[in-house]
């Protein structure tokens, strides 16, 4: 077991350190003026992340007619930036041990920004498609390093919880987020706006994130587990490539069994190499903890649903009911109103019912009122159905959100925090990564558009419901084996 620098952000009041789950998050928690810095600098970083998730997908049938992307390869402008964000997550996670993850957090920042330059004045689809790539090279470093900056400096108990709450929070509110802002700057200033937006914000956290972040690393530097990570790259890389080529032609073509297997067979090769080596990217007993790997499950799924949902709708209202950017963004501004309200009435039930009840609640009731959006249809009325019924979703998802991360950590021994953490930050990201090309790829398995994402939208429900079945089945049996 490695031994983790935890040092609390400059001038916090610290406290004697207790498991995360002991504290409940609405508990009464003080920062002092340079741990609100820190916070603010880490959670501006992840906000622009998540932001660069959704703020192109309003503005691409414009981008698509601007740059020659024909509508079966829009899906790339979006899946350019997915496969490196997802496919480089846990090897950049790791090379923020060995390296620092302050420096790594900075390069990453550097990437990000340079890449957005690029993608605001690419001159064809190629350079633009490079640019979302190199973006995704920096949020996969910006992702794992900003979550290690944020355990490390913070300590155990109430202060953590409150900040990886906001930091939950803020992410999910950037995707919805983006949805309104590239509607309202795509309609006032065309696509190229929204990857300029990113630019700017990624110049200014950069400004200020030099002063304000500490250096972060393990007390013993550890190895680079390099078998496991050309194992886990390799095989999430295939398996985003693979889901995203079938949303664009389907799974007929050859490649995409070839590279689904591969990916399968890559992935499977990482479990048996983190199980023999001393050193693992990530701790495969840990994930044998039912609060981790359920709560990761839960994780995973309404971050990948979620954002599969507002790529659905926007292929619904742009393309099918030929509504406008600006019109399209507004529709899901409510939505991140909604997840807002969400957000700050989730830490209150937490404390009432406990993460797992929470995470259980806003599971079952996010894909409860997913599913009536599966009636949209060519009138007006599936506008107002996708406005409503999408609110109302992306409020309970801030309950999963809120109470996945605790769900992950709570029972959590203080030494091994990082590592849960660690789980975390995977589940969103790769939430986030995968889920628009799977029900995309769902989708284009119907001939008819409307069909597609009425049968996307199906999924998604059913799937939300289903994992909040198991996740109240896994942690039902996990804590009756804890209490024999």
């Amino acid at each position: 077991m490695r031994s983790e620098t935890t040092t609390p952000a400059v001038g916090e009041k610290t406290a004697a350190p207790t498991p995360a789950a002991a504290a409940p998050p609405d508990a009464p928690v003080s920062f002092s003026g340079r741990a609100r810095l820190v916070l603010l600098v880490l959670c501006a970083s992840q906000f622009m992340v998540a932001l660069d998730f959704s703020i192109l997908n309003v503005a691409l049938p414009e981008l698509g007619a601007d740059l020659g992307l024909g509508q079966a390869s829009l899906q790339w402008a979006v899946t350019a930036f997915a496969l490196p964000s997802g496919g480089f997550l846990l090897l950049f996670g790791r090379a923020g041990d060995l390296y620092g993850r302050r420096r790594l957090f900075l390069t990453g920042l550097v990437t990000f920004a340079a890449a957005s330059v690029l993608a605001t004045f690419a001159w064809n689809s190629a350079s633009f498609l490079a640019g979302r790539a190199l973006q995704g090279l920096g949020a996969a470093a910006l992702v794992p390093t900003g979550m290690a900056l944020l355990t490390t400096g913070f300590p155990e108990g109430p202060r953590r919880s409150r900040a990886l709450s906001i930091m939950g929070s803020i992410m999910a509110l950037g995707f919805t987020a983006g949805m309104l802002l590239g509607g309202v700057l795509t309609e006032a200033f065309g696509w190229r706006s929204t990857m300029a937006l990113l630019a700017i914000a990624a110049l200014a956290v950069l400004a200020v994130a030099p002063g304000a972040l500490a250096e972060s690393r393990p007390d013993r530097r550890p190895r680079l587990d390099v078998p496991g990570a050309v194992a886990v790259t390799g095989g999430l890389l295939a398996l985003i490539y693979a889901l995203s080529t079938a949303a664009e032609h389907g799974f007929g073509r050859p490649d995409v069994p070839l590279t689904l297997a591969a990916g399968a067979v890559l992935l499977a090769a990482f479990v048996a190499v983190e199980a023999r080596t001393a050193e693992p990217l990530v701790s495969l007993p840990l994930l044998r903890r039912p609060t981790v790997a359920w709560g990761a499950l839960g994780g995973l799924a309404t971050f990948s649903m979620m954002s599969s949902v507002v790529f659905l709708c926007t292929l619904y209202l742009q393309e099918i009911r030929g509504i406008s950017a600006l019109d399209t963004g507004l529709v899901f501004g409510v939505m991140g109103l909604a997840a807002a309200v969400g957000g700050s009435v989730a830490p209150r039930l937490v404390a009432r019912w406990g993460p797992h009840r929470t995470l259980q609640a806003g599971l079952l009731a996010q894909g409860v009122t997913t599913a009536p959006l599966v009636l949209v249809g060519g009138s007006s009325a599936g506008v107002w159905l996708v406005t409503v019924f999408g609110a109302v979703a992306a409020f309970f998802h801030l309950w999963a959100i809120v109470a996945y991360g605790l769900t992950v950590t709570s029972g959590v021994p203080n030494e091994r925090q990082g590592l849960a953490t660690g789980v975390v930050t995977s589940a969103q990201q790769l939430g986030m990564t995968v889920g628009i090309p799977l029900l995309s790829a769902l989708a284009a398995s119907r001939s008819g558009l409307l069909d597609g994402v009425r049968l996307g939208l199906a999924a998604d429900a059913a799937v939300l419901v289903a994992v909040a079945l198991l996740t109240a089945a896994g942690l039902r049996r996990g804590a009756a084996r804890a209490a024999a």
